[in-house]
């Protein structure tokens, strides 16, 4: 089994080796298997969206952005806070214009920060995944400690690239995945 370590390392490579015509029609295809998701999920309105940083080849989600935006649903993304390092949560305002922050991450012009207690759903960046839902992400923690404040029966679901792999040795704090949508399906994880 590999470590979390040289999954990071192979995957970084995995998705630099995409151009970024590739990046953009996996995207679209993940966009299009999570709108047949939703199709059962219609009572959900409040989804919590990262957003890709170019640099990374990261999953682009603008497409799942707009896709919920001409449904109506309440749209929040995070910021993190310099001061003490934790996830913010912002509530994206209908067309809403972004900026690039230092790191490349898009971040909205405009944006009132909110408690994330409506959230339903969260989308959560990773670079791996494993088929019981465990996901290696970059490795900061962040994002384990802001869904560690969420209610329990907030579903996070994962975006890749790429299928599952085998096995992956979570750590105590790491916080599994319900779903991790792909190209070509979505993945079922019971937790």
């Amino acid at each position: 089994m590999k470590t979390k370590k040289e999954l990071r390392s192979a995957y970084r490579q995995l998705r630099k080796s995409l151009n970024q015509e590739e990046v953009e029609a996996k995207s679209k295809a993940i966009n299009f298997q999570f709108l047949n998701w939703l199709k059962d999920q219609d009572p959900i309105q409040h989804f919590h969206l990262f957003f890709p940083i170019d640099r990374f080849n990261e999953v682009n989600t603008f497409y799942i952005k707009d896709s919920l935006d001409q449904k109506g649903k309440t749209l929040y993304t995070s910021q993190v806070n310099k001061l003490n390092t934790e996830m913010e949560t912002l509530k994206l305002p209908v067309d809403a214009a972004f900026f690039l922050d230092e790191w490349g991450i898009p971040v909205p012009q405009e944006s009132i920060i909110v408690s994330p207690s409506k959230i339903e759903v969260v989308f959560v960046p990773l670079l791996a995944y494993d088929k019981a839902g465990n996901r290696v992400g970059f490795g900061k923690g962040f994002y384990d400690t802001f869904l560690g404040k969420l209610r329990p029966e907030v579903i996070k679901i994962g975006l890749s690239f790429y299928p599952p792999e085998d096995c992956i040795q979570p750590e105590p704090h790491d916080i599994g995945l319900n779903y991790c949508i792909t190209p070509e399906k979505v993945f079922t994880f019971s937790k």
